[in-house]
């Protein structure tokens, strides 16, 4: 239920009827002494069913008898009509004003936390941060200091560019850009080398300031200087310049995967079975005494918030423990099924490590154990490489 909706119901409405030859017309009187109707559908040209607030129903008369129409009520609905129909029950009223409090009450505390914009920061890292500075579930809104908590989280991590935290309703919601990890900018007045960030075979060197090292057919391992930072004349003693080039060379990518001749799979039965708990705050009520009747099984937990609209959430979190069964089937593989089911593996990992670089060649190592059979894909690339590191001087 929105906030919309929920004014309606509290301010009371009904469902009304409306027949006659003149429902457009009715309808745009309607719109022009700004009577809201909604819900509104037209089950042929002569008869239309809608909503409206209660205290707009008198209106409404005036202007069927305008348009030669008649209007019906169909049902009612909302606040007013429960007290009247419950008006002489004083503990159900004393009991609908309570649970007012009570809502009244717990909008002044917070009873969700959500992370928005993290893709690679897990989410329980980012509300523990803002635990430490009082950004809880629980903790009443006046008290929590979000500068504070937002400075904690950019003081501890340095891989969140910008935070900014937002209150509605019970829901707070912290907002995050994560940081893009680039290697250390060296201006362009500075000396740098250009080293190899990883082994490699250089295909090609194309230095546009300093001393290349290497040459073509070179193997260099990480850290090896390719290109100096420095340049000497034949008439000129050695200067540091701030290196720059382009260099190509053959990398290599490798997965090993160790597949069975001989092993116990799991196979859903297709049986399953849940049961709930209830969480108020931080105390659980389990709904169920009984364990899974199956002997064998695996467990999916899933937890859904209360909320009374979209940002009003309840100190109340309902638990689903769904339980599937399984069964354990041995499997027994040939050398050679084993064998393809790892090239796959290892395939299927690699392509997305060197997806858009230019493939030179690949390998495919098997190697046989009694129990098993160890498969390594190599695939052979190549890239740029190359890293600038500042000459301290």
């Amino acid at each position: 239920m929105n906030s919309n909706n929920l004014l309606q119901y509290i301010k009371g409405y009904v469902h009304i009827v409306v027949e006659g030859y003149y429902i457009e017309r009715f309808i745009n009187i309607c719109n022009t002494k700004n009577i809201l109707l909604w819900n509104l559908k037209k089950e042929n040209s002569i008869l239309l069913r809608a909503c409206v607030e209660v205290t707009k129903f008198k209106e409404l008369k005036e202007i069927c008898k305008k348009t030669k129409c008649k209007i019906k009520i169909e049902g009612k609905k909302g606040v007013p009509f429960v007290i009247r129909k419950y008006k002489k029950r004083k503990f159900f009223i004393a009991l609908f004003l309570f649970m007012v409090l009570v809502i009244i009450s717990l909008s002044n505390f917070i009873w969700n936390i959500d992370i928005e914009g993290n893709t690679n920061i897990p989410k329980d890292e980012i509300i523990f941060i803002a635990s430490k500075q009082g950004l809880s579930t629980g903790k009443l809104k006046g008290k929590i200091d979000t500068k504070q908590v937002i400075n904690q989280i950019r003081l501890e991590r340095d891989d969140i560019a910008w935070v900014g935290i937002e209150i509605k309703g019970t829901n707070a919601i912290i907002k995050i850009v994560e940081a893009d990890k680039k290697p250390e900018i060296i201006n362009e007045d500075e000396y740098c080398n250009i080293i190899s960030d990883r082994d490699a075979v250089i295909t090609k060197v194309s230095a546009k300031n300093g001393t290349p090292l290497v040459k073509e057919g070179d193997v260099v391992t990480k850290g090896d200087i390719i290109i100096a930072g420095w340049m000497e004349g034949k008439y000129t003693e050695t200067r540091y310049v701030h290196a720059q080039g382009e260099i190509q060379a053959k990398v290599w990518y490798s997965s090993t995967q160790k597949i069975g001749l001989k092993e116990t799979v799991k196979q859903e039965t297709g049986n399953e079975e849940s049961k709930y708990s209830v969480k108020f705050n931080n105390f659980q009520i389990n709904l169920h005494k009984s364990v899974p009747k199956f002997e064998k099984y695996d467990t999916i937990e899933t937890n859904k918030k209360l909320k009374l609209f979209s940002n009003f959430y309840l100190p109340i979190e309902l638990i689903e423990y769904t339980y599937k069964e399984y069964q354990e089937t041995i499997v027994i593989r040939s050398q050679e099924e084993a064998k393809k089911i790892g090239e796959e593996r290892a395939t299927t990992e690699l392509l997305d490590k060197i997806q858009g670089k230019e493939i030179l060649d690949k390998q495919v190592k098997v190697k046989s154990e009694n129990d098993f059979i160890e498969v390594e894909v190599i695939y052979e690339v190549e890239e740029n490489i190359g890293i600038e590191n500042k000459i301290e001087i």
